[in-house]
């Protein structure tokens, strides 16, 4: 199993951000864009089973940038892959060196239009999740259509967006999930209340005084 350093090194490269020493012996990525959130890598002893249910796909301007975009992946040591996508679709698949996938889209994709390098982090989830999670952050819903759902900060930067059925099967312990972080001050059990009120399942706090859900 691979190291967090070398992980991460791998996606400042792919994404230009930069590094930094976090909590818990983690590295954490710092966007260089208006992303807008930041990315953690912290150790774990579980390995990956099936695919990720969370996937970063990233733009591209023409098809040289696509190539280019490609090419600086691989170099860093991405491989491609086939999770079943026809020949006719544009986008370039591929695994990190931990396995885990991400896209590269085609350039002209009009629904990741003006959303930056990170155009899109894509969830298998139902239309419910992304109702959930538009009311949890406070983001709009920017799509919904078809049982498929998209979310994005007021501020602009990636969408968030979960594909509908057929769902995946969850096959263990997600490897990728979001941390939320409440204001510095604020009632961590406020807050917990809430997200529980909007629909989610209470879970376990952890050493570390964060809440875990299932």
């Amino acid at each position: 199993m691979r190291t967090i350093r070398s992980v991460s090194r791998f996606w400042a490269g792919v994404l230009g951000w930069d590094m930094a020493d976090d909590s818990d012996d983690g590295i954490a990525l710092l966007p260089t864009d208006d992303t807008g959130f930041r990315i953690r890598f912290l150790p774990t002893q579980e390995r990956k089973a099936g695919q990720s249910q969370v996937h970063f796909d990233l733009t591209s301007t023409s098809l040289v940038d696509q190539q280019q975009v490609v090419a600086r992946s691989l170099g860093l040591g991405a491989r491609h892959i086939d999770i079943g996508q026809r020949p006719e679709e544009g986008h370039a698949v591929l695994a990190d060196p931990e396995g885990n996938e991400f896209c590269v889209i085609e350039p002209g994709d009009n629904f990741l239009a003006d959303c930056g390098f990170i155009g899109a982090l894509a969830c298998d989830g139902s239309q419910d999740v992304g109702y959930f999670w538009s009311k949890a952050l406070g983001w709009p819903l920017v799509w919904d259509q078809d049982q498929e759902t998209a979310i994005r900060s007021p501020r602009g930067g990636p969408k968030v967006t979960w594909g509908g059925p057929p769902l995946m099967p969850k096959t263990g312990k997600n490897r990728l999930h979001f941390d939320l972080a409440p204001p510095a001050h604020g009632d961590q059990q406020a807050e917990v209340d809430r997200l529980v009120s909007l629909g989610a399942g209470r879970g376990q706090l952890g050493g570390d005084g964060r809440s875990r859900w299932p």
